[in-house]
């Protein structure tokens, strides 16, 4: 097994008042050679966005981009005429491919919202852009991998232009759960959202991220209480 660890305070950080973002990979101002992305997963953003505020109308192409709220209402308007608010257990999916235009906004005007912006490569160029989300029964999340994302539009959770699958668990404390790979030539990387977890003898807390390679299966074990999870699996070559 290969892994690369991101300790959590290693990530690239920009505050611009109305926004707060932390970034995995290099992104934006942010330029690391050495965390330019894990795979075909470029973007992991852990966002928060002030009351009222939010992203304005800009364009997407040939991109997966993924958003999964933590807290808070976010508010989504895009050019295919789609308008939603999404919350903490649902996930949203947008293929920009030809291209699209959206803007992202903090629905409520007396709390922050918080989430997770992810962008992945995917293995098919200029296809139609579409939109979708769904929510993610808190009930099947509990010590065990819940698939919220896939390749296959059949399969539980969202589906996108890639062979990638995304899991996510609330992990009581002492518990372990196996995970196996989808398909060997891919990788997986770990995000803690909330608690702390041990792989391989390797300790994560929240918001550290652990990149895995080389492997069929690998044990994530809870080491905390409150133990929340984020697994996605992707190629690791582009």
């Amino acid at each position: 097994m290969k892994t690369i660890y991101h300790q959590a305070s290693s990530r690239g950080h920009a505050n611009h008042g109305w926004l707060n973002s932390y970034h995995t990979f290099s992104f934006a101002n942010y330029y690391n050679p050495e965390r330019m992305h894990f795979g075909v997963l470029r973007v992991l953003n852990d966002d928060t966005v002030a009351p009222g505020m939010g992203f304005g109308t800009h364009p997407h192409n040939n991109m997966e981009i993924i958003s999964i709220p933590l807290s808070g209402d976010l508010e989504h308007r895009d050019s295919m005429g789609n308008y939603s608010i999404i919350r903490k257990g649902e996930i949203q999916v947008m293929s920009a491919g030809t291209g699209v235009q959206h803007s992202e906004f903090n629905h409520r005007k007396d709390q922050e919202v918080k989430f997770l912006q992810i962008w992945i490569y995917p293995n098919k160029k200029d296809v139609e852009p579409r939109y979708d989300q769904l929510t993610i029964p808190a009930e099947k999340l509990k010590n065990r991998w819940q698939q919220i994302l896939s390749p296959n539009p059949d399969d539980d959770g969202v589906w996108i232009h890639q062979q990638a699958w995304f899991h996510l668990s609330k992990i009581e404390n002492t518990i372990s759960l196996d995970y196996h790979l989808r398909q060997s030539t891919n990788g997986v990387y770990v995000f803690v959202l909330e608690g702390a977890v041990e792989i391989n003898g390797i300790q994560l807390s929240r918001r550290d991220g652990l990149g895995i390679q080389e492997t069929e299966a690998f044990t994530v074990s809870s080491i905390s209480n409150e133990t929340e999870v984020l697994l996605m699996e992707v190629p690791v070559s582009i």
